[in-house]
């Protein structure tokens, strides 16, 4: 797939652009349209929290509501994160983030006759206890910005999705040492779901100042 450099800031359009039309692709009157669920994939070295608060800021200025959350504030217990040791690749890969609770508190309240009340969060990994957030209200033809690494694995119902790539080199040059031992969870990502070829947009962005985009297919 041939990749074109773009713009942050057109890149931002384009993709709140794509959530609006998939909004829109749901049917409905702007008073009854359902709410859109983007995800963007990516490992913590590709910026997808920061990428998520530009759409956002970017659908406020449409009028739209949009609601960014992380699975950063859905890890499991430190006792089942940890069962295989503090630095175990497959755990990470496989054990670390609640999915169930994704599923449960996240997409959950989105469905068809759903409240809308989404949780935020549910685990802070620094006191490793429930943060008891509030829930937040995300209206009829709002938008999730649901962030964090592999999104693209367990069959979540995004109306959209956008994969950050980043090269082996790349991840390496900007993954914290600290996190270093996480990279072989990424090499396992790549084969098993191959996000490049999943996602509805990939962008690169092995230099942070210019990235560029495509669509798969």
């Amino acid at each position: 797939m041939r990749l074109e450099p773009i713009t942050w800031e057109r890149l931002t359009e384009a993709v709140t652009g794509r959530a609006l039309a998939a909004g829109a692709a749901a049917g409905g009157t702007e008073g009854k349209a359902s709410r859109v669920r983007i995800g963007i994939d990516g490992a913590p070295a590709a910026g997808g929290g920061e990428f998520a608060v530009r759409i956002g800021e970017a659908l406020r200025l449409r009028g739209r509501r949009g609601l960014v959350v992380g699975t950063g504030g859905f890890l499991r217990p430190a006792s089942l994160r940890y069962e295989y040791g503090r630095e175990d690749p497959d755990a990470y890969y496989g054990d670390w983030f609640d999915t169930g609770a994704l599923w449960r508190e996240v997409f959950g309240p989105l469905e068809s006759g759903g409240t809308g009340l989404v949780l935020p969060d549910l685990w802070d990994p620094a006191t490793d206890r429930a943060t008891r957030s509030s829930r937040v209200e995300l209206p009829r033809g709002g938008v999730l910005l649901l962030h964090g690494p592999f999104l693209l694995g367990h069959g979540f119902p995004f109306d959209l999705t956008v994969h950050l790539r980043l090269s082996p080199a790349a991840l390496l040059r900007r993954t914290r040492r600290p996190e270093q031992w996480t990279l072989p969870a990424f090499r396992r990502y790549e084969e098993e779901v191959g996000p490049e070829e999943t996602a509805d947009v990939l962008v690169r962005v092995d230099d942070p100042r210019h990235p560029a985009w495509g669509v798969p297919g």
